[in-house]
């Protein structure tokens, strides 16, 4: 039986991940070491979505936070702004493809990796579609983006779809 980790406070419980134990199936990770690695990667409260969303509360701005911005979509944005249906989403350069940073393929397993890349950049597109065609407008940003200057574009358009 698996034992849950002490929670962080202020973080709700969706954040927490359970520990998982090693199996016996075979691993997309090349050892235990990154698979563990992998699994300790935050999915949400990264340095660039802290940095994102600081700016954007610093301009009076006030959202939501790692959630589905569509009911029924199992997909969350970074920093969601219901009212004026605006979704952010700070995207890895590892994770998503970045066409400046994340054009180098891991030596371990680069078959895993790139095929899990793409499903990554398909799943964005489809997600983007999809919240399209719902009426909102999905923004997306590279966590090497200067980020301070993306808060004020951000805020500018959450403001002009408020208005109107």
């Amino acid at each position: 039986m698996t034992s849950r980790p002490a929670r962080t406070p202020g973080r709700p419980r969706t954040a927490d991940r359970t520990p998982r134990e090693e199996t016996v199936a075979a691993s997309w990770a090349s050892t235990a070491a990154v698979r563990g690695r992998m699994q300790r990667q935050p999915t949400r409260d990264t340095e660039p979505e802290l940095q994102l969303r600081r700016a954007l509360h610093a301009a009076g701005l006030r959202y939501r936070v790692d959630a589905p911005p569509l009911q029924g979509l199992r997909r969350r944005a970074d920093v969601v702004f219901r009212p004026s249906k605006v979704a952010v989403f700070v995207d890895g350069c590892f994770w998503h493809g970045c066409p400046e940073h994340g054009t180098r393929t891991p030596r371990a397993n680069p078959d895993y990796w790139s095929e899990k890349v793409r499903r990554n950049r398909e799943r964005d597109v489809d997600t983007d579609e999809r919240l399209r065609a719902a009426g909102w407008l999905p923004l997306r940003l590279w966590e090497h983006q200067d980020l301070l200057a993306a808060a004020s574009e951000v805020a500018a358009i959450v403001s002009e779809r408020r208005r109107g």
